[in-house]
């Protein structure tokens, strides 16, 4: 896959703190090794090649299966038809934990749950702050 087809990739690329992050993780604060600038630019344009290579991929899967949205499984076949089947188990094993973060995560509550007064409360508070700026809109001017 090559830049041209995407119209170059300048503006594609990963957050730098995120990858040092991952980087100081693998190598660990005592390993004693420095992982170098250019070394950490380099590793992201690969890590941009590589989820360029691998969406696009699955994207041309999606689409001979006529399917307008890229799933789990076209990932899975983009992996294992572009020679990394190692990778799959690892993919799906994050995959299925992505997916029960979200189911269990805490729902957002509105603010008018957040309020803890019923709809019949807020909607008198409503009308008598209505009925205030109306009273304040009538008097004009002071």
């Amino acid at each position: 896959m090559s830049d041209r087809e995407f119209g170059g990739n300048d503006d594609l690329t990963l957050p730098k703190a995120t990858i040092q992050k991952i980087i100081t993780e693998i190598l660990g604060d005592k390993s004693g090794l420095a992982f170098g600038k250019d070394a950490r630019d380099l590793l992201i344009e690969c890590c941009v090649e590589f989820i360029t290579l691998i969406s696009s991929e699955a994207n041309e899967i999606a689409e001979r299966e006529a399917k307008k949205t890229i799933a789990t499984e076209h990932i899975d076949k983009a992996l294992r038809e572009l020679g990394f089947p190692e990778y799959v188990s690892e993919v799906l094993s994050v995959a299925g934990e992505h997916k029960e973060q979200l189911r269990t995560r805490e729902k957002k509550t509105s603010k008018m749950e957040q309020s803890g007064l019923s709809e019949e409360e807020l909607l008198k508070q409503q009308q008598e702050l209505f009925r205030s700026a109306t009273d304040k809109y009538n008097q004009g001017p002071t």
